[in-house]
């Protein structure tokens, strides 16, 4: 269930410019790492070769894939808010991503940020663009700063 439930867009709009709320810790295990690996045939030994991470890695595990961070967005988001009257919601786009700390194995991480635009797209629907940060447990820098586009439909 989504820590935020609203009933329709017009109390969504009340939302913009608004912070959302801080999403629950998601440990990133290897399990995800590979997984994520296998879907994107991206198999550098510093995501999926936990021996030779630990040997030459200067973080002495494996790490995360960057762009699990951002993967990982859609999901994050719809722990956090959830739209009653959304019939559909897609992916429209990013205009700025950055990884200033990598994500190491079993790491925890959450998604904080605000709602920056909530524009009208089409006869029923919205861009939404929004402002994401996915922390890390115990570090002062993000894993990934994004500005994350999105659409909603009624």
């Amino acid at each position: 269930m989504a820590k935020l439930e609203l009933e329709n867009f017009e109390s969504f709009r009340a939302m913009e410019g608004k912070p959302f709320p801080s999403g629950d810790w998601l440990t990133i295990t290897q399990e995800m790492i590979n997984d994520f690996a296998k879907a994107t045939m991206d198999f550098q030994w510093i995501h999926v070769d936990v021996a030779k991470a630990e040997k030459y890695s200067p973080f002495k595990k494996p790490v995360a894939h960057g762009f699990m961070s951002v993967a990982l967005l859609s999901k994050l988001l719809g722990d956090l808010l959830r739209i009653k009257s959304v019939t559909l919601g897609v992916n429209y786009g990013l205009n700025k991503v950055r990884f200033p700390s990598p994500v190491l194995v079993d790491s925890r991480v959450r998604l904080t940020g605000d709602i920056r635009s909530i524009e009208p797209y089409g006869e029923n629907g919205l861009r939404v663009t929004w402002n994401c940060v996915v922390e890390i447990n115990g570090h002062d820098k993000p894993a990934c700063v994004a500005e994350f586009i999105s659409l909603m439909f009624e």
